[in-house]
């Protein structure tokens, strides 16, 4: 039997001090942690439970204490150490569970922190804990474990890796099964069965595997049954994942023949990538690695071709999403996040629904000490027909 412990203790411990400055910095008693990617970053808890509201209370001296459903008590035990469980059953309202377990550690007339931009906090709950602990003095503090994580450990960048290197054999062996004539079905199995055979646990969310017959911008669909024809475009956007660490990629295929008008958007889409990696090092602004993908853009008279983003912050995630939550930070036109050496990156450069054809090509990425570290290096970024 293996030992499932994605962290060591020190690391752990590492994480908890710098948690509790900000808390001192915040002058707060206590944080109420209920974002899954949160919780794992301080735990090392690893399990599907949580569909279900979990609460880790931590304060500011003292133990940790995980709430949740009473079935998660033997996961918990196996998997966590040095924390209190407090399980509830299902007959019974978690969220006034959740505010005795509060009070009962002795926080129920505190200054308390609470993540309230988490999928899982639902409205009931965050309603009981309000109506069930009247003295609390509460804050909003949804950026300040997700903030810290930001700069992962070389440990965390070598879980990056692991799952960068997945990523691309799923990415391979989609396009190795791309043909007139397969199936989406047929693809996704063949992607799935490569990655997880390359080391991948189950992504965040994905892979997305379609035909752009559905159009480029319907960007979270994926694999229905669709039977791929001579002349498709297929967006592949492939997520493979080790110990929770995310690394997403996507190439655009061709089936049977791509249009003359297609070359031009993938020079411009691989140019448009190096500009993102050339202008990537430690101290820039996110607004100056995207103005560097957008000048390529301008240089083809696409001056007024914009993207929401040109790609964002991955690390830590779980389902339904690899972006680490229900938000995305990303690398914005005019946004003035600081990128940092140890920040891993879904780097991305579109080009399509311009007039001169369509192509995408996006990569998992390493802000290095120098500049930026391409991880998903081995599926060719060039124009691809199948």
């Amino acid at each position: 039997m293996t030992t499932h412990e994605p962290f060591p203790q020190e690391e752990l411990a590492k994480r908890l001090k710098a948690v509790r400055t900000n808390m001192l910095e915040r002058q707060l008693d206590g944080l109420i942690v209920t974002i899954p990617e949160n919780i794992y970053y301080l735990t090392g808890l690893d399990h599907w439970g949580f569909f279900a509201c979990h609460v880790l209370i931590v304060p500011l001296n003292g133990n940790l204490t995980i709430a949740a459903r009473a079935i998660e008590g033997a996961t918990v035990s196996k998997q966590v150490r040095n924390i209190r469980f407090a399980g509830h059953s299902d007959t019974e309202d978690p969220g006034e569970f959740f505010a005795s377990i509060i009070k009962k550690e002795g926080l129920g007339s505190a200054r308390l922190g609470l993540e309230k931009k988490s999928l899982f906090l639902t409205a009931h709950i965050a309603e009981k804990l309000s109506e069930g602990l009247p003295g609390v003095e509460w804050s909003d503090i949804s950026s300040l474990i997700h903030e810290l994580r930001m700069v992962q450990s070389p440990l965390e960048q070598n879980y990056t890796r692991r799952a960068a290197i997945a990523a691309d054999a799923g990415t391979l062996a989609a396009i190795e099964a791309l043909h007139s004539g397969a199936s989406d079905y047929e693809v996704a199995a063949e992607c799935h069965r490569a990655m997880i055979l390359a080391g991948s646990e189950y992504p965040g969310f994905g892979p997305f595997i379609r035909s752009t017959r559905r159009r480029p911008g319907d960007e979270h669909t994926t694999w229905r049954g669709d039977i791929f024809e001579n002349g498709d475009s297929v967006l592949l956007e492939i997520g493979a994942a080790y110990r929770k660490y995310q690394a997403p990629m996507g190439r655009l295929v061709y089936v049977g023949s791509a249009p003359v008008i297609a070359e031009e958007a993938a020079e411009l889409a691989i140019r448009g990538m190096q500009a993102i990696v050339n202008a990537i090092q430690p101290g820039v602004t996110v607004g100056h690695v995207y103005d560097a993908w957008h000048s390529i853009a301008e240089e083809a008279g696409l001056g007024d071709y914009h993207r929401h983003h040109c790609g964002y912050l991955v690390g830590i995630g779980f389902p339904p999403s690899w972006t680490g939550g229900s938000s995305v930070t990303g690398i914005r036109r005019s946004g003035d996040l600081v990128l940092r050496a140890g920040m891993a990156l879904h780097l991305h450069s579109w080009f399509t629904e311009t007039g001169r054809g369509d192509y995408f090509i996006s990569n998992t990425a390493l802000v290095t000490d120098t500049g930026c570290e391409i991880l998903t290096n081995r599926s060719p970024e060039t124009l691809q027909i199948r």
